[in-house]
């Protein structure tokens, strides 16, 4: 029987957790990373799809091309960052099917096919499996910055050249700097943010 997480476990991916903008000089093992990608994986996406890929950004020369195609304001961030990671968004995600979803594959595949279709299950999915990082890397003791605001044409033909991968955000990782952080933003509440039907 399943039960629920205690208050310390909630607070650390969920509750206290901070979106930081400064980091420690601590390295974040590639063991880490690694285990992150391997808590991630298991996260649901439609039809076993896992359209997202990743891009862990750790090399100076690395960051120093990926700050480069950022806005002024986020390059000191990818800078500093032990590692950022790009997560893109795979349209050629239906050649993995036949390992992913191994019972009607060709139907599946032949559903997901059009363009509109196969660039709405990509995002959508990649987008939840980035989300996943987040609550992965959260967990396992790491902090997170996930931003936007990016040349996400220049990271594609930078970092995704000869693929269909579409890079969809990107999110440092490390071990922040509580002086980085802005005071607590508040929520929409119950109500405001839903309603029973």
């Amino acid at each position: 029987m399943k039960t629920i997480l205690p208050d310390a476990s909630l607070d650390q991916i969920f509750r206290t957790a901070r979106t930081y903008y400064g980091w420690s000089d601590r390295t974040v093992e590639e063991k880490t990373l690694r285990d992150l990608y391997d808590l991630l994986k298991w996260g649901p996406t439609s039809a076993n799809s896992s359209p997202a890929r990743f891009v862990w950004v750790r090399s100076e020369e690395g960051k120093e091309q990926l700050a480069a195609l950022a806005m002024e304001r986020n390059r000191a961030k990818i800078l500093a960052a032990p590692v950022t990671v790009i997560v893109g968004n795979d349209l050629a995600f239906s050649n993995n099917l036949s390992k992913l979803m191994p019972i009607n594959t060709d139907a599946i595949r032949a559903a997901l096919a059009p363009a509109p279709v196969a660039e709405a299950t990509a995002a959508r999915n990649g987008t939840l499996q980035g989300a996943y990082l987040i609550i992965a890397a959260r967990a396992l003791g790491l902090d997170c910055g996930p931003m936007s605001g990016f040349d996400n044409h220049g990271v594609d033909v930078a970092f995704f050249e000869g693929t269909r991968i579409k890079s969809n955000f990107i999110c440092s990782l490390g071990y922040g700097d509580d002086a980085s952080l802005f005071p607590r933003m508040p929520r929409l509440a119950f109500e405001e943010a839903g309603r029973f039907a």
